[in-house]
């Protein structure tokens, strides 16, 4: 070794970003307990619920499904990557994994605003649903550039926009008067409360968490979350059929029966109106 290369400064290596635990966040779950490979293992198995999810908003909503196909297949897959890249980052703690989690999230609900977002909420700027995607687009290629400046506050970010969904759902379900469509708003709203809670508690409430030996909260997250999308996303195809396809009326169903305690909601299409 060359003797003059001691008397310059000595820098820290930078982690490589697909090490494990290079992401500057670390959930409350202690890391390596259940398995050498798997940081966090129930935050990291909990994801299954997203591949149940996809797959069950395709089979269940069928014959909206046949109406909307690019829509349903585009967001079923885009919830399929969630599951996914949320069991990576969770598994290594990278900051690849951190990235690609919300980002596969960020871009879910830019595709679900740019298909399903009320042409009668539209800015005044915005003249049809092709002009609407580019804005949808653009957006999201910024929010996406932006979120490499500080990946910690992504989370925050994304669960913002819930409220707007929250304000969305308020104003349109005051000019609905099916009360099978209340009821399931309430109970969509009521997941989403109980998956923020967890979430929160995960965040913040980790030393008590620690303390009571439960430091699962974020799991239950993924769970909660999960359940309400599976209400969130019928209630967003009921408006849909109401505003964009006048041929048909939109029925909610529930499966596996209306006669069970716990029941999942889904969208049927009723005939098409005869022509005169």
């Amino acid at each position: 070794t060359n003797p003059l290369l001691s008397f310059l400064p000595s820098y820290p290596t930078m982690p490589s970003i697909f090490s494990y635990q290079s992401s500057e966040i670390d959930w409350c779950e202690n890391n390596f307990v259940r398995s050498p490979v798997i940081a966090e293992y129930y935050n990291t198995i909990s994801n299954v619920c997203f591949f149940i999810l996809s797959v069950a908003l395709l089979h269940l909503n069928r014959q909206y499904c046949q109406q909307r196909t690019v829509p349903m297949y585009f967001i079923s897959g885009l919830l399929f990557c969630v599951g996914i890249f949320s069991m990576y980052f969770h598994m290594t703690l990278s900051y690849v994994g951190q990235l690609l989690d919300e980002l596969s999230i960020l871009w879910t609900l830019a595709v679900a605003y740019s298909f399903w977002y009320p042409k009668a909420h539209f800015p005044r700027c915005i003249k049809s649903r092709k002009q609407f995607y580019w804005l949808g687009g653009v957006t999201a290629v910024i929010t996406t550039l932006m979120s490499f400046i500080k990946p910690s506050i992504n989370a925050y970010a994304l669960n913002c926009i819930a409220f707007h969904l929250l304000y969305m759902t308020w104003s349109e379900l005051k000019k609905c008067d099916d009360i099978r469509v209340h009821r399931m708003a309430k109970a969509m709203v009521l997941w989403w409360v109980l998956a923020i809670t967890s979430w929160l508690s995960d965040r913040w409430l980790c030393w008590l968490c620690q303390a009571i030996n439960f430091p699962y909260f974020h799991s239950f997250w993924h769970v909660l979350i999960a359940v309400s999308l599976l209400y969130c996303f019928p209630l967003v195809m009921y408006f849909d059929v109401t505003y964009e396809m006048p041929a048909f009326k939109p029925k909610l169903g529930y499966w596996p029966s209306d006669s069970w305690p716990i029941v999942v909601p889904y969208i049927a299409l009723e005939e098409p109106h005869k022509q005169c």
